[in-house]
């Protein structure tokens, strides 16, 4: 199976314009995260851009990269169209946020295995949650799985609700997974998605993932003990590069 990995990078940001080309530790982030993901299993890896300003930055680096539409609601609505634009097949591919530029390539090859399973249309990653912080803030989005990992329910909300349960010890009582954004899709699946019209699920928690659940699709988890850091904002950018200045030497 051939697997493409595609990385949606826009320049225009309402919290942060220009994040892709902001530098951590004299790189840009999209370097970095290019750079992760020639690390993994992955059988190309092209950066969907609608901007010209990073599209000559990876070209600058040796990357690949296509031009897309300006007006995407979603970055799997830029896959998609990455997807069309490139003259190869591939039969699945991965979309990898723009936003993480310490993604771990393990992670990457965990949905590959995944993706590269007959009975599996969608894949994503969950890694479990063990900050208080975190399971009540409705920016940490939290999944409910099956007994074979496949995803019940995403929500900002915590879930399962844990009853009679005082919330102080809900960490110690229960057991709850936070949804890591990197999915992996099999390009007809990525076809049929990016044509679904948004459900009342997804606008009242706005995940899009609910309405591929809506849509009777299965979506397939697979656990993951490394913790993402993403970039949203400015100061996620000092984080970041307090983050890399302890990382080992690079090559």
């Amino acid at each position: 199976m051939k697997v493409l990995g595609i990385i949606p990078s826009r320049y225009a940001s309402t919290r942060f314009p220009g994040k892709p080309l902001a530098l951590i530790k004299g790189k840009t982030m999209i370097r970095r995260v290019c750079e992760q993901a020639w690390k993994s299993k992955l059988d190309a890896v092209v950066v969907a851009t609608d901007d010209i300003r990073i599209a000559d930055e990876v070209m600058g680096f040796g990357g690949r990269y296509v031009l897309t539409g300006p007006n995407h609601p979603s970055g799997t609505d830029r896959c998609r169209e990455a997807l069309e634009l490139i003259e190869n097949q591939y039969d699945a591919v991965v979309n990898i946020q723009g936003d993480e530029p310490f993604i771990d390539p393990h992670q990457i090859d965990l949905l590959i295995d995944l993706i590269s399973q007959d009975d599996v249309q969608l894949a994503s990653l969950v890694r479990k949650i063990d900050d208080e912080d975190a399971l009540f803030s409705p920016n940490t989005v939290k999944v409910v799985m099956d007994r074979e990992g496949r995803a019940l329910y995403f929500s900002r909300s915590p879930i399962p609700f844990l009853r009679n349960v005082d919330k102080q010890q809900w960490l110690k009582e229960g057991c709850f997974y936070q949804h890591i954004g990197i999915y992996a899709y099999k390009s007809d699946t990525l076809r049929q998605i990016a044509a679904m019209q948004p459900s009342a699920l997804e606008r009242s928690e706005s995940l899009e993932q609910l309405r591929w659940l809506e849509n009777g699709l299965s979506i397939r988890m697979a656990v993951t003990d490394s913790e993402n850091v993403s970039i949203d904002t400015p100061d996620d950018l000092v984080k970041a590069e307090q983050f890399a200045q302890n990382q080992p030497v690079e090559p």
